[in-house]
């Protein structure tokens, strides 16, 4: 099989060339450049083939990789994730994908008990290279089950990568650092913004660093942590406060293992902070956010960390979906609360 080393230095897309993609063509075109650069990628699941995906994210790659490549499986998530360790164990590179994050719980057991387990279980003998995809969250007027945001179940459990981009560009960057990476890892792929804008991405093959934060807006008086779609009105709120309020806004792209070191160190510079995610605040990162901002810069603390989040219910039907969801006015105002204390 045709491969490149997987400890090989990032690339930096040296042609030059570039492409205006949404999220999910983005997700798209970073599937077929790692197939095309490693014979052992096999992208794998539900209507992934000739159908192309629920969203589109695999169109076309049957007819470029073909069918012992680009595999449709039944309707059966524990059988997908199962077959796709049995695989990474073996030597391949599965890339299963989950139609919706609220599909994900019948593949728990396997993900949690087995694939996030596989190294130490066998003493390194066994390592477990694959990346689940799922989209995930809400704001497309879905029922309850396609809109969930459950990153927090698997940020708890040590052996596995938890990734979740804001941008095009950071999305296939990301998806091929976790490609290669020899371990499992939770890809989670906001659908909220799959098509909300496009971005210029390079056409050659490039990675961006798992575990690594970054900073979207530069600010003085309050850092706001946030991920995924919540990246979106957390700038924007940060804009319509930019006269009153100098808001830091950190993107912190993976979640586990976290960026504990940018955190901190954009908080000593604010002393206030606030944390945005559409999950349920009780169980949520951001409480675990705010634990290690107590644990490690404590004496730099001028105000409570607001928490801005979901509320903690049942995702609700889509006629509450925009009360539930962060949006701009209700992050001003954590904001507010942070900064005026």
């Amino acid at each position: 099989m045709s491969q490149t080393t997987d400890t090989e230095d990032e690339a930096d897309a040296s042609s030059g060339e570039t492409e205006s993609l949404t999220l999910v063509q983005a997700v798209r075109d970073g599937l077929q450049t790692e197939m095309a650069r490693d014979d052992r990628v096999i992208v794998m699941g539900e209507d992934v083939g000739e159908n192309g995906g629920v969203f589109r994210a695999t169109e076309g790659l049957i007819d470029e990789f073909g069918e012992d490549r680009v595999v449709d499986t039944p309707l059966a998530e524990s059988g997908i994730v199962g077959t796709a360790i049995g695989m990474a164990a073996y030597g391949l590179r599965p890339v299963p994908e989950i139609q919706f994050m609220g599909f994900i719980y019948p593949a728990f057991d396997q993900i949690v008990s087995h694939a996030a387990r596989l190294r130490t279980r066998s003493r390194g003998e066994f390592t477990c290279p694959l990346v689940v995809r799922a989209p995930y969250g809400g704001g497309i007027r879905a029922p309850e089950h396609h809109s969930e945001s459950k990153e927090a179940f698997f940020v708890h459990e040590p052996g596995l990568k938890v990734v979740i981009p804001s941008t095009p560009y950071d999305t296939k960057g990301l998806l091929a650092s976790a490609i290669r990476d020899p371990d499992p890892v939770i890809f989670l792929e906001p659908k909220l913004i799959y098509r909300a804008f496009r971005e210029e991405v390079p056409a050659d093959d490039y990675t961006v660093p798992l575990g690594e934060a970054a900073v979207r807006r530069e600010g003085e008086d309050v850092s706001v942590f946030t991920w995924g779609a919540m990246t979106r009105p957390t700038m924007e709120a940060a804009e319509n406060l930019a006269g009153e309020i100098d808001v830091e806004v950190v993107d912190l792209r993976t979640l586990s293992p976290l960026d504990e070191e940018a955190i901190v160190e954009s908080f000593k510079k604010t002393g206030r902070a606030a944390v945005v995610h559409e999950a349920p605040k009780t169980g949520g990162l951001a409480g675990e956010i705010t634990a290690t901002i107590q644990e490690e810069a404590l004496l730099y603390q001028e105000a409570p960390i607001e928490r801005i989040t979901g509320f903690d219910v049942p995702y609700p039907l889509y006629a509450l979906e925009d009360y539930y969801l962060p949006e701009p006015e209700r992050i001003e105002d954590g904001i507010r609360d942070a900064f005026e204390f």
